[in-house]
């Protein structure tokens, strides 16, 4: 069984370096992250040696890059027509859907790990907490994990790749803005206060702002945990669904 998955990942690893893809993606994720940090974060104005900067507008990158990143997985299966070869393949669906979901990790992780000569430099200027850097670290890698199984299960919703990631884009957007007090106010207004936390509480942003500032919650693992799972399920129900049904 393992094996599968592993032929899966490599299938699909292979397949993002084989086309610009991968390495379009790695560049842009490499010059705008610290565009970000640098001239919207206005990173040296802080006068403080920590990556803040970075980690604030992080999240509304990944909104828009891990669904480019997974627009593909099941979008391009269906446009191409080897959907129904795959699914003919001794594989199980969990395999396919992980194997997936996991090469895209590994290109968006390699994507994350090309900000860390950030993080050598904030060591240089100054004394940074490293152990709140490296914990801000692991919730950028849950949110993109997070992002990419979301982007994943809408991507096999259609064969077109632009609508998989507009729907993706807007999916994560959505779990993004849920956070943000703007909403929470005006649902303060109009909504029962238990509903307002309930929304609040699926905020990826919320979730993802107690690792930024280096607390490690065992809510905050299980929520990005379980949304990865709940996504890739759902993108696995919806996959068989498709195969059941001839389409």
């Amino acid at each position: 069984m393992m094996g599968s998955l592993v032929a899966v990942y490599r299938r699909e690893l292979t397949a993002y370096f084989q086309t610009p893809l991968a390495y379009v993606f790695l560049a842009v994720f490499a010059f705008a992250a610290p565009a970000f940090a640098f001239h919207i974060g206005r990173f040296f104005d802080t006068n403080r040696a920590d990556l803040a900067p970075l980690f604030d507008y992080l999240p509304w990158l990944l909104v828009i890059l891990m669904p480019a990143l997974a627009m593909r997985a099941w979008a391009e299966e269906k446009d191409r027509g080897t959907l129904e070869f795959l699914m003919s393949l001794p594989i199980p669906l969990w395999a396919s859907t992980g194997g997936k979901f996991l090469a895209a990790w590994t290109v968006a992780a390699a994507a994350i790990v090309l900000t860390m000569p950030m993080w050598i430099a904030v060591n240089y200027l100054g004394e940074p907490d490293n152990a709140a850097i490296a914990t801000a670290y692991v919730g950028a890698l849950l949110l993109a994990g997070s992002y990419l199984a979301i982007g994943q299960a809408l991507s096999a919703t259609t064969a077109n790749q632009v609508v998989a990631f507009v729907l993706g884009a807007g999916a994560c957007f959505l779990l993004t803005m849920a956070g943000l007090p703007l909403v929470l106010s005006v649902l303060g207004e109009n909504a029962p206060a238990a509903l307002s936390e309930f929304i609040a509480g699926l905020s990826a942003l919320e979730h993802y702002d107690a690792l930024r500032n280096g607390v490690i919650a065992v809510a905050d693992l299980v929520y990005f945990l379980g949304l990865i799972l709940a996504a890739l399920g759902a993108a696995g129900v919806m996959i068989a669904e498709q195969r059941g049904g001839g389409r």
